[in-house]
């Protein structure tokens, strides 16, 4: 059997060297290496065999067809170039360069804005997304009994002590417990809450906020860097404006909007009839009293503001993205737009 198995090798090479043609080609595969092939047939038969023949012919048997199928492919690819037109064997044209990936919309947008507030001496910090109550509730000021804490709103993991972090200012919690004021920070990163998915809602999402704490620091401050900030990143003709608003842990506070650019402040779809022409972008304030407590602050000395956006809110006001869903999708059609 070893001498037949040299004697197919010798003339499937022989055969495989001849094809001039495809369908020569396909003849010697069907013949040497086919399902019903001899070669093929041997190796069914390994089985049969005793355990001493069964290696020796097995052997002998792969190394064949390995061989085989080796000078196949060497065969093919000698009939395509030949058949080929010959300016596609032109060595002068430049070469084709495999498509590139890029960055994902929203961690390119959170790096801009990372830099944008660090021209503007904020420093970025970090946190966990795994949080407990009290960095996520109970320093902000928002006792028990909170519609915030509500399991409509929120993810609990463990009872009522362990969340899925609901907002980014618990990172401002845990930057305050570590340094002492003045303190400049920006917290960028993911958060979840517990919301019924449409165009403008997501269980996860992504923030940016903001804390400056120091002597003296006021509303002013608040609204010169915010100024800054939305030029910045929309345009340096943007209108914005501060409008009374609450949250429980800053005192006043304010939301911020900006004059709505795809109608100019007439009115339209994005923007909303009964707007007057404006968009919302994000809520600020002066951080309560209260929050300075948690952490040991002295409200009497120290004063500051915060301030909190939502990444894919923003993006879409720029970008005229209509839908949140589309920012993690993967449609390869949205992707390539940015």
């Amino acid at each position: 059997m070893i001498e037949r198995l040299d004697a197919l090798r010798a003339e499937g090479e022989r055969a495989l060297a001849d094809a001039a043609s495809a369908a020569d080609l396909e003849a010697a595969r069907v013949r040497f290496l086919g399902r019903k092939s001899e070669l093929t047939g041997i190796l069914r038969g390994l089985k049969d065999l005793t355990p001493d023949e069964r290696t020796l012919v097995g052997a002998r048997a792969n190394q064949t067809r390995a061989r085989l199928e080796a000078l196949l492919a060497e065969a093919e690819s000698r009939l395509e170039a030949a058949s080929a037109p010959a300016s596609s064997r032109d060595v002068t044209l430049p070469g084709r360069r495999p498509p590139v990936g890029h960055r994902h919309l929203i961690p390119s947008v959170l790096r801009e804005l990372e830099e944008i507030f660090r021209r503007m001496g904020f420093a970025v910090a970090a946190g966990p997304d795994v949080e407990d109550d009290w960095h996520s509730f109970g320093a902000l000021n928002m006792p028990k009994g909170h519609p915030a804490r509500a399991a409509t709103d929120t993810f609990y993991l463990q009872d009522d002590s362990i969340v899925l972090r609901p907002h980014t200012s618990s990172v401002q919690i845990r930057a305050m417990e570590i340094s002492k004021p003045p303190l400049r920070i920006i917290s960028p990163g993911r958060v979840y809450r517990n919301e019924a998915v449409d165009a403008t809602h997501l269980f996860e999402f992504h923030q940016i906020e903001g804390l400056y704490v120091d002597e003296n620091v006021s509303m002013a401050d608040l609204k010169g860097t915010l100024d800054r900030f939305l030029k910045e990143f929309f345009g340096p003709k943007t209108e914005l404006r501060f409008c009374p608003s609450y949250y429980p842990f800053v005192e006043p506070g304010a939301v911020v909007d900006i004059r709505c650019f795809f109608c100019g402040g007439k009115g339209c779809q994005v923007c909303g009839p009964l707007s007057g022409g404006w968009l919302e972008v994000l809520g600020a304030g002066m951080v309560h009293p209260n929050v300075f407590r948690e952490v040991g602050y002295d409200p009497e000395r120290w004063t500051g503001f915060a301030f909190g956006a939502g990444v894919e809110r923003l993006i879409m006001l720029r970008h005229g993205v209509p839908d949140s869903r589309y920012f993690f999708a993967n449609d390869i059609r949205f992707l390539t737009q940015f």
